[in-house]
C-alpha cells in the first residue's frame, strides 16, 4: 500500500476544461463518502469487505440510473483486486471515497467503472483500494434501447473504447474454462473439503431492499462474503484475508419475504491461498430455490509479518467436489494470465509473453487495448506531411510512438479484410517478406537495414475487432508474443513489436481514413528513425503502394475466420 499526502479533493476532480473553453464534468458520475464505524467493522476491526461491496454497488447503480433515466438492476460485477487491503483501513479515523460513472452503454446495458480510495483523517495519507466495472441492466426505457455514451475527454474515450473488450471476455470466460478443464491434474490432499463447508440463511427484509423494492445486490453480495470467510476460517483455523473476487453474476432477481440460503465451500487450497466458492439461492414459502448468484473468493493466512501462510492441501469429495477442485485450477491459471498479461505495468513484463491456447483471450484483450489506448491520445504531433500522408510523432515518458495517417477510396471493411491478411503484406511494404503459421499468429521476415548485418523475425500476434457501432473503427492489433514452436534463429535476430497496428474509420461509403501506429522498440526503431528525423520519406512510398493495393484488389474478397471477429 502506498501512502500519498494531500490537501485537495481525495478523488480525482471531476470538472476539465475542453480545447473549447468549456467547463466539462460528467454528467453519469457519482461520487459517495462514507467515514467508517464501529459497525462497518470485522472481527478484526478492519472495514468488512461486504460493507465496502453494498457501497460500491449502490453508488455504481446511482450513476447507471442517471444515464439510462429508469430502475436498473445490477447483472455482474467484474473481478475485483483488492490493491491496499490492510489493517490501516481504521475506524473513526478513516473514510472511503467512491466514484463511479458510466464508460459506456450497450443495448440495453452499461458498463460502469468504480474507483475506491481510503484517506486518514487525521494523517491526510490517501491510498488507492481497488478498481472495478459492474454492468448494470436498464429494465425499461422509453426508447427501447439506451442512449449512447458521448465521451468528451480523452480518459472517457479510451474508457468507452476498451469497454467493448471487457465485454466480449465476459461474454466468453465460462468457454475458457471449459477449454482449461481438460488440462487439469489433481493431488490428494489431507483436509476434506467437506469440513469447510458452510450453509446459512438470510430472511429479505424491508431494509435489505433497494428503492425497486428488490433485494439491494450489495446486501447479497455483503452475505455471500460472510459465509465464504466462514468457510476459509474452517480449513485454516485463522482469520484469513480477501485478496481477490471472481466475477459475482446475478442470474436472477431477489424480493422481500425471500429466504435466501447461502452456501460456501473451500474448493481448493494452494500453497498460499485458497479458493472459496460461494453461491445465494432464494425460495419462497414450499416453493423450489431459485438460483441468484454465484462467485469465487480467493483468501490468504497472513502471519505477524505480513506475509502469507503455508495452507493444508484439499481432499475432494467424489463427483461435484472432484470439478469444483478442477475448476479452481482452471480459474487460477486464468488469474496468473490475467495478473501477468493484462494488470502489470509495461515496464514489470517482457515485450514478448507466452502464448498458449488458454490465455489467448487475454492477450487478444491486452493487444486491442494497448493500440486503442495508443490511439486516444490527443498529443500527437504532426511531423511532416507528403502526398496526402501525414506522419505523427508522440513522446512521453521516454517511449516514442509514431502514427502514419492516409485516406483510401475503398470501404472501410474491404480494407479491414485486406489489411488483416499479413501473408500479402509484402505486396506493398517491402519490409515484410513473408509470413506463415494460421491467421492469428504469423512469423514476419524483414531484410537488414545495414550492410553484412542479419535480418529480423517477428512472431506476431494479430487480434482482429470489427466496430461495436458507429463511433468504434475496425482494429487491426499486433504484438509480439513467444511461440514455443518458433524459437530464435541464426540466421535472424528475433525483434519484438510491443504495440501497433492499424485503425480503419469509414469516412463515407466508398472513403476511409487508415491510421498507423506503432510503438518504436528497439527492434522497430531502425525502421523508422530516418522517417522521424526527416532524413527519408519510405512511409511515404509504403502508404502509397498501400494505397494502390487496396484499390487494386477492393473488389477481391478476402476470408477470415470467424472467430477473430
Amino acid at each position: 500500500m502506498s501512502c500519498e499526502k494531500g490537501d485537495g479533493d481525495p478523488m480525482e476532480d471531476p470538472l476539465f476544461i475542453l480545447e473549447s473553453g468549456e467547463v466539462y464534468r460528467n454528467p453519469t458520475e457519482v461520487k459517495m463518502s462514507q467515514i467508517v464505524m464501529p459497525c462497518h467493522a470485522n472481527h478484526c476491526g478492519e472495514l468488512s469487505v461486504g460493507q465496502l461491496l453494498k457501497w460500491m454497488d449502490s453508488t455504481a447503480c446511482l450513476s447507471a440510473e442517471r444515464h439510462a433515466g429508469s430502475p436498473c438492476i445490477t447483472a455482474s460485477v467484474d473481478d475485483i483486486h483488492f490493491e491496499g487491503w490492510c489493517s490501516s483501513v481504521h475506524t473513526v479515523t478513516t473514510v472511503v471515497n467512491i466514484k463511479a460513472k458510466v464508460n459506456r452503454a450497450f443495448t440495453s446495458s452499461m458498463e460502469v467503472g468504480i474507483t475506491v480510495s481510503c484517506e486518514d483523517l487525521f494523517s491526510s495519507c490517501q491510498w488507492n483500494v481497488c478498481n472495478a466495472f459492474a454492468t448494470f441492466v436498464a429494465r425499461r426505457t422509453e426508447e427501447g434501447k439506451l442512449k449512447q455514451v458521448i465521451p468528451r475527454t480523452q480518459t472517457e474515450q479510451m474508457e468507452y473504447s476498451i469497454a467493448a473488450e471487457r465485454r466480449r471476455m465476459r461474454l466468453t470466460h465460462a468457454e475458457i474454462i471449459t477449454d482449461l478443464l481438460s488440462k487439469c491434474q489433481e493431488y490428494q490432499g489431507a483436509v476434506s473439503a467437506e469440513r469447510t463447508r458452510v450453509e446459512s440463511v438470510e430472511l429479505v427484509l424491508p431494509p435489505h431492499a433497494n428503492h425497486q423494492v428488490s433485494t439491494f445486490g450489495g446486501q447479497i453480495m455483503a452475505w455471500m462474503e460472510n459465509v465464504a470467510t466462514i468457510a476459509a476460517c474452517r480449513l485454516c483455523n485463522a482469520h484469513p484475508t480477501l485478496r481477490t473476487i471472481d466475477m459475482f453474476h446475478f442470474r436472477g432477481p431477489s424480493h422481500i419475504g425471500d429466504r435466501l440460503v447461502l452456501k460456501a465451500i473451500v474448493n481448493n487450497a494452494f500453497k498460499h491461498s485458497m479458493e472459496v466458492g460461494v453461491c445465494a439461492e432464494a425460495y419462497q414459502g414450499a416453493g423450489a430455490l431459485r438460483h441468484i448468484n454465484s462467485a469465487f473468493m480467493t483468501f490468504e493466512v497472513l502471519d505477524k509479518d505480513r506475509k502469507p501462510r503455508t495452507l493444508p492441501r484439499i481432499r475432494p469429495e467424489p463427483v461435484d467436489g472432484k470439478r469444483r477442485y478442477q475448476e479452481a485450477i482452471a480459474r487460477k491459471k486464468i488469474r496468473l494470465d490475467r495478473k501477468y498479461i493484462i494488470s502489470c505495468k509495461q515496464t514489470e513484463v517482457p515485450l514478448s509473453v507466452p502464448w498458449d491456447i488458454s490465455n489467448q483471450m487475454y492477450l487478444s484483450y491486452n493487444n486491442v487495448s494497448a493500440l486503442k489506448i495508443m490511439a486516444a491520445r490527443s498529443n500527437w504531433m504532426l511531423s511532416s506531411e507528403k502526398n496526402k500522408v501525414s506522419l505523427y510523432t508522440l513522446e512521453e515518458n521516454q517511449i516514442l510512438c509514431f502514427k502514419v495517417e492516409t485516406h483510401v477510396t475503398v470501404p472501410a471493411e474491404q480494407a479491414f479484410h485486406l489489411l488483416s491478411d499479413l501473408r500479402r503484406r509484402h505486396e506493398w511494404d517491402r519490409h515484410y517478406q513473408w509470413a506463415d503459421e494460421d491467421d492469428t499468429i504469423y512469423r514476419v521476415a524483414t531484410p537488414c537495414v545495414s550492410k553484412g548485418g542479419k535480418g529480423q523475425d517477428f512472431i506476431l500476434l494479430a487480434s482482429r475487432r470489427k466496430p461495436c457501432d458507429s463511433r468504434d473503427p475496425y482494429l487491426i492489433a499486433l504484438r509480439s508474443v513467444t511461440l514455443p514452436t518458433h524459437p530464435a534463429t541464426e540466421d535472424y535476430t528475433r525483434g519484438e513489436v510491443l504495440c501497433a497496428g492499424f485503425s480503419i474509420w469509414e469516412e463515407s461509403n466508398a472513403v476511409s481514413k487508415i491510421s498507423y501506429y506503432n510503438q518504436a522498440t528497439p527492434g522497430v526503431l531502425p525502421y523508422i528513425s530516418n522517417d522521424i528525423a526527416g532524413l527519408s520519406s519510405s512511409f511515404y512510398g509504403t502508404f502509397h503502394s498501400c494505397n494502390k493495393y487496396l484499390e487494386e484488389n477492393r473488389d477481391s474478397l478476402a476470408v477470415l475466420s470467424p472467430s477473430d471477429l
